[in-house]
């Protein structure tokens, strides 16, 4: 690898590496790819080697610019600061509080809850219904939200943060035959966002991981 290029800790399947592999595309930064697979070997991210890494035992995981950094808002709010073009945070601090908002809304209140660790303690009769539910009482407080904020996309008519969480939520959604009938708003801007080439060579199924079966 080379010296002082960025490293990606990521899984293919993944929605918050997906976020990051997002806004590394769009601010241009080129990196180096280290795939972790979340369920090969009981779960590569439970060997020792990655734990010293990210303690979480979870991906993505960048290194850059001599730190290690965990949890994928923190690294796309890293690399918005320290490479602010294109602009992931509006300058406007009202519209910016929505784009953390709506990030929040999704990184916290819907991912976590259909999640794989979590979909493991529940069983795999019921895994479907717990993630079905998970993400359409989250939806139905985004598409709301949405009717008032978004241009073209989430908030405005420029991508934010907030696009870069949507995308993988939707497509998770879409995973668990979520009926999007009720979410038009949100159907439209996903439409939108995978028009972009940040958002179709960051998906899931152009990774180097991807297997064979599932690749685009």
């Amino acid at each position: 690898m080379q010296a002082g290029k960025p490293i990606l800790y990521s899984y293919f399947r993944s929605s918050c590496s997906w976020r990051v592999r997002i806004a590394l595309a769009l601010k241009g930064i080129d990196f180096e790819m280290v795939p972790v697979n979340l369920i090969k070997d009981g779960g590569q991210q439970f060997s020792k080697a990655f734990q010293a890494l990210n303690p979480m035992k979870q991906v993505p995981t960048l290194k850059i610019d001599g730190i290690t950094i965990h949890q994928s808002l923190a690294i796309i709010e890293y690399l918005e600061e320290t490479r602010p073009t294109p602009r992931l945070l509006p300058r406007d601090p009202k519209k910016r509080a929505s784009v953390r908002m709506i990030s929040d809304l999704i990184a916290s209140g819907i991912q976590p809850l259909q999640n794989l660790s979590i979909l493991k303690k529940v069983g795999e009769e019921t895994q479907l219904t717990w993630a079905q539910n998970a993400i359409t009482s989250g939806f139905n407080a985004l598409e709301q939200i949405l009717q008032s904020t978004a241009g073209k996309y989430c908030v405005g008519d420029e991508v934010t943060m907030a696009d870069l969480c949507l995308v993988p939520q939707v497509a998770n959604a879409e995973r668990f035959k979520v009926d999007f009938t009720p979410y038009p708003t949100i159907s439209c801007i996903n439409k939108r966002l995978l028009a972009l080439e940040a958002f179709q060579v960051s998906h899931p199924c152009r990774q180097p991981d991807t297997p064979t079966e599932l690749r685009a």
